[in-house]
């Protein structure tokens, strides 16, 4: 049965990602909204969002039910890519840590990274050190992923 991320896991995501009821720009710039959710060009010019199947208008802020649901909504395909991905049965934790993980760098990056490639041999005590790996922006190292990975490796090893 494929597992999904627990409410545990989604407060900490929030907690790390950000949570904001208004438009915002990411570090990239790109406009944002919700935890992490980027606008996509139909959002941006419809300002609308489908929550649950409801077109959502955005541009007065969501409510903080509506920035959960929408990220529950972005949450299902990174679950699927661990789901896919990982052989070895996981702890939620362990299952939480890597969809965060994935939720950040995307789900390519998740498929083809020496991470996946060692927890897949069963190299589970390799995991806080590949995910320290993962710290660089732009070629240079960013304080805001070091505390991601070190929390994200919290989470794995259950100790948040």
């Amino acid at each position: 049965m494929a597992m999904t991320m627990s409410d545990h896991g989604k407060r900490l995501l929030a907690q790390w990602e950000g949570f904001e009821r208004n438009v915002y720009l990411d570090v990239a710039g790109l406009p944002t909204i919700g935890v992490g959710h980027l606008l996509t060009k139909d959002e941006l010019s419809s300002e609308r969002i489908v929550i649950g199947g409801d077109a959502i208008d955005y541009t007065l802020g969501l409510t903080d039910q509506q920035v959960y649901d929408l990220l529950g909504q972005d949450l299902e395909q990174f679950e699927r890519v661990v789901n896919d991905s990982v052989e070895p049965d996981l702890a939620q934790n362990q299952f939480d840590a890597l969809v965060s993980f994935a939720f950040n760098v995307g789900g390519g990056a998740f498929r083809q990274s020496t991470l996946l490639k060692r927890l897949n041999a069963r190299d589970f005590a390799d995991v806080p050190s590949q995910l320290r790996r993962w710290i660089r922006s732009g070629g240079r190292i960013v304080q805001g992923l070091v505390n991601r990975r070190e929390n994200e490796i919290k989470l794995w090893l259950d100790e948040i």
